[in-house]
């Protein structure tokens, strides 16, 4: 039985979820194109040049000015999206545990929400694609619509939930920059990351953001994070062996030790990740994974409708 089968990814069927900048597709949708059309919604008018067509003329305006305007018409669209993931080590965090009562780790939690969004967007008869990375890119599909597609996605995230590595480690610059490479038409690239690098890299990992913001793409990126363990740091005062997943580090210390100056190292690196996230236009959203997948994916639609509308 796949993973997903236990959960309701389809629970969100009822949301629509539309691209705020244009986008480029290949099939009349729900969302602007660059290109200008006969199909839908008036754009503007230009000044009509000799040997064009007259079937765009506006007569009307014509009649008032005396002067030649063609009418211009904005394109409709269908939604090219790439869900990109970490799926690196720390994203394996929490190990399972039957006394925490906690189902997922970060890597199910942004699996979960990356189903639901393709659900969506297959109902919506979007194009998604879905791009997997570590140390380096290890998958990326190319945008499709269609049911078969969307089931070979599922089975690629069934595998890597599956299949636990130990010590590897993130390297989003290069994934990111691989990926701005590889998606050749103006999308919706939605990332799932805990962001865990080396904080002193995060001007380079932003700027890798900002090499598909340059490539005209829509970023927004779900910040995936145990709140209480990785950001407050809710441990027992007591001794604990913390071990790096990435890196197979092991330290021994009391928690409460260190407690004060981790909150305030990593409440300054959220908040200097949010200050990016404006600087760079990226919607930034906050994903706790005890708040749950859907919490968070119907907090981000209903914020997302207000912004559009």
């Amino acid at each position: 039985m796949s993973f997903f089968d236990q959960f309701p990814v389809q629970a969100l069927n009822h949301l629509e979820l539309l691209a705020q900048q244009v986008v480029e597709g290949f099939i009349i949708g729900l969302h602007r194109s660059p290109f200008h059309g006969f199909s839908v919604e008036f754009a503007e008018h230009r000044l009509y040049n000799q040997g064009e067509s007259t079937k765009d003329m506006d007569w009307k305006v014509y009649a008032r000015t005396d002067k030649l305007f063609v009418k211009k018409y904005e394109e409709e669209t269908n939604l090219r999206c790439q869900i990109v993931l970490d799926v690196s080590s720390s994203m394996y965090f929490p190990q399972e545990s039957l006394s925490t009562g906690l189902l997922l780790n970060k890597l199910k939690f942004s699996c979960l929400g990356a189903a639901c969004l393709m659900n969506v967007l297959k109902k919506q008869r979007d194009a998604f694609g879905l791009s997997c990375f570590d140390e380096a890119v290890r998958e990326h599909t190319q945008c499709k619509s269609s049911t078969t597609h969307y089931k070979l996605l599922l089975s690629h995230l069934d595998q890597y939930i599956q299949n636990e590595i130990l010590n590897r480690k993130t390297s989003s610059i290069a994934a990111l920059h691989d990926i701005a490479e590889r998606i050749h038409k103006r999308s919706l690239v939605i990332i799932f990351s805990d962001l865990f690098e080396d904080q002193s890299r995060l001007n380079d990992i932003f700027e890798a953001v900002h090499h598909l913001k340059h490539n005209k793409h829509e970023v927004i990126l779900f910040h995936v994070m145990d709140r209480k363990k990785e950001l407050e740091f809710d441990f027992d005062n007591r001794p604990y062996e913390f071990v790096d997943m990435e890196s197979g580090e092991k330290i021994k210390l009391q928690s409460n030790q260190i407690k004060e100056v981790y909150f305030k190292s990593m409440s300054d690196f959220q908040n200097q990740i949010q200050s990016k996230c404006i600087q760079y236009r990226v919607d930034y959203i906050p994903a706790d994974i005890h708040q749950g997948y859907e919490y968070v994916l119907q907090s981000f639609f209903v914020k997302r409708k207000k912004m559009i509308i």
